[in-house]
């Protein structure tokens, strides 16, 4: 659903103006060098999550599936950041598919526990457990699976047309490195067992098929990562979309931030599973880290916004940002979104804490659990409250007719119920 802004091309003025004018080549070739650092850092833990899964292939321990675990998470801090780059930017959003599709039917994958239920009305691929049958066979589409390979596994990648048979990416390495997490919303993430990865002590069956599709993920999200690289770099199609037209670079950097903001993390990754009380509508659900993607998402936010970020050796990538832009047209409306951004940013690091002080967020958002819903609804009310100061900045930026992602979580909560 699309939120249309129709706005008026009047400059709003006033409070303090910098001494320096901003100029807005100089704020997207900012926003484009933020994303280059973003998706390299991403490809680089990426590389170094490949590196882990290959040491448990190697050795399969409870230690080395913790390091592997560990390595899974660590990549998730610099690409959730990249997602204030999808909505706005066409090249992202179409590649964002591949990597970081959600929720998904995780038995078209691997095993299940009994109570996933053995078939979908909608989802003819709901349970063909890819692992355990190197032919898949579905309404009318056939699939040679007798090696897992990148090619297999991306020609399994949304199936028969149906979105939650997601096959590769970030998500679908963690439901083999976790498991199910079958704790509904009580204390618990997956445990999957190192053995389910040890052809010589299985568990789970079909070890080495796993073995296979776990390193054929890995393989296909780090050339997924290498890709969207090249497109920032200096010659990438990505920057030049951007730093061609500073207008259409300012469209797409606000178009991101409020599409972000609003209908994906307000909207459908938050709202949604607040509403319903539901453990399956969380981002990383396998895992029990849905709070740090939530947190790191606006983390992105901010880094484009503040045209400042911090990479994960430590080292700054900054510039001219579209906060210096909105100073510049209106110094009032410029701290008014700061301010905003950092109430937000306080109600996400409550989120966090509560998270790795022992409650997750899939049991915040469960019925009952007043005081875990309110934190979560502080978040959300934040990240609503800065958008309406986002859409005025569209509208002292002079950039007319954005379309931001709504959410009927947000819009129409009837309808979610329907």
């Amino acid at each position: 659903m699309k939120r249309i802004l129709l706005l008026s091309t009047a400059l709003m003025t006033g409070g303090i103006v910098p001494a320096a004018a901003v100029e807005p080549q100089a704020v997207v070739s900012t926003y484009a060098d933020i994303a280059l650092a973003t998706f390299e850092d991403s490809l680089s833990t990426a590389e170094t999550l490949r590196e882990a899964i290959g040491k448990l292939v190697e050795a399969p321990s409870e230690e080395t599936l913790g390091a592997a675990r560990a390595a899974w998470l660590a990549a998730r801090v610099p690409y959730q950041q990249s997602e204030a780059y999808r909505f706005g930017n066409a090249i992202v959003d179409e590649w964002e598919g591949r990597v970081n599709a959600w929720p998904l039917d995780e038995g078209l994958i691997d095993y299940v526990d009994a109570g996933y239920g053995t078939e979908s009305d909608t989802n003819a691929f709901y349970t063909v457990n890819i692992i355990a049958n190197d032919k898949i066979s579905s309404g009318g589409t056939e699939i040679d699976a007798t090696t897992i390979t990148p090619d297999v596994i991306q020609s399994l990648h949304e199936v028969g047309g149906i979105e939650a048979n997601v096959a590769t990416g970030y998500h679908a390495i963690e439901f083999l490195l976790w498991g199910q997490d079958l704790n509904g919303t009580e204390a618990g993430a997956g445990a999957r067992p190192a053995s389910d990865f040890d052809p010589a002590n299985c568990t789970g069956g079909h070890c080495e098929r796993r073995v296979q599709y776990l390193t054929a993920a890995a393989d296909l999200l780090i050339a997924d990562l290498q890709e969207m690289v090249a497109n920032w770099q200096t010659d990438g199609e990505a920057r030049a979309s951007v730093t061609g037209d500073a207008k259409a670079g300012l469209t797409a950097m606000l178009t991101g931030l409020g599409s972000l903001s609003y209908g994906e993390l307000a909207g459908e990754r938050m709202k949604l599973g607040l509403l319903l009380n539901d453990p399956e509508e969380e981002h990383d659900c396998f895992s029990d880290n849905t709070h740090n993607s939530h947190y790191y998402d606006l983390v992105g936010i901010r880094n484009v916004y503040f045209g400042s970020y911090e990479r994960v050796d430590g080292s700054k990538v900054e510039g001219p940002s579209l906060a210096d832009l909105v100073a510049e047209k209106d110094g009032a409306l410029a701290e008014e979104l700061k301010t905003k951004l950092d109430v937000t940013l306080t109600a996400m690091t409550a989120l966090k804490e509560r998270a790795e002080g022992g409650e997750a967020y899939d049991q915040m958002i469960g019925q009952g659990n007043d005081e875990g819903n309110a934190v979560v609804q502080a978040a959300i009310d934040g990240l609503v409250d800065q958008t309406r100061s986002l859409e005025r900045a569209i509208a002292a930026l002079d950039l007319s007719g954005i379309e931001l992602e709504g959410s009927d979580s947000l819009d129409n909560p009837n309808a979610v119920f329907q």
